[in-house]
């Protein structure tokens, strides 16, 4: 993963930051960004860091991280999973 390779970084963030990003985009009714996603946050977070988290769940598939914002898009339902494999292209 690209992430880890990054020499630059000072400091990994802990799971509760995480979890707390993760939350507060889940809950997002549009895209937002970075600004909007801090100030959403219950505690300040360097950008360093948010930026790391955000590239990461980007990695993942959880997120788009665009130049009009940020959207979270993970979505584990199991028939969503389903009807996707089934799915052909037209």
């Amino acid at each position: 993963m690209e992430i880890y390779k990054d020499k630059n970084i000072i400091h990994y963030p802990s799971l509760r930051t995480m979890l707390m990003i993760e939350k507060a985009l889940k809950e997002a009714d549009t895209m937002i960004d970075r600004e909007e996603l801090k100030r959403r946050l219950p505690v300040q977070i360097m950008h360093q860091t948010l930026n790391l988290i955000l590239r990461y769940l980007e990695e993942r598939g959880m997120i788009i991280d665009s130049h009009k914002g940020i959207l979270w898009i993970y979505n584990p339902s199991p028939k969503l999973r389903k009807a996707i494999e089934k799915a052909r292209e037209i």
